[in-house]
């Protein structure tokens, strides 16, 4: 279960790192991506677009 939190919690990193480039290709301003402000800092929590990028990563596994 702590691998599964730590990958998670990475996942979640990355996506908080890359979320500049992600909303211009149109990921992070999907239903189910959540943004909130808490102690004046801003925390992005993608969830809708990671069930698209695990969907498209599906796809491309079972066509290759």
């Amino acid at each position: 279960m702590i691998r599964w939190l730590i990958a998670i919690f990475l996942v979640l990193m990355v996506f908080t790192g890359l979320h500049r480039w992600l909303e211009k290709i149109g990921l992070g301003r999907l239903p189910g991506d959540f943004r909130f402000r808490l102690f004046g800092r801003e925390f992005f929590v993608p969830i809708g677009s990671s069930v698209l990028l695990s969907l498209i990563a599906l796809a491309l596994s079972k066509v290759l």
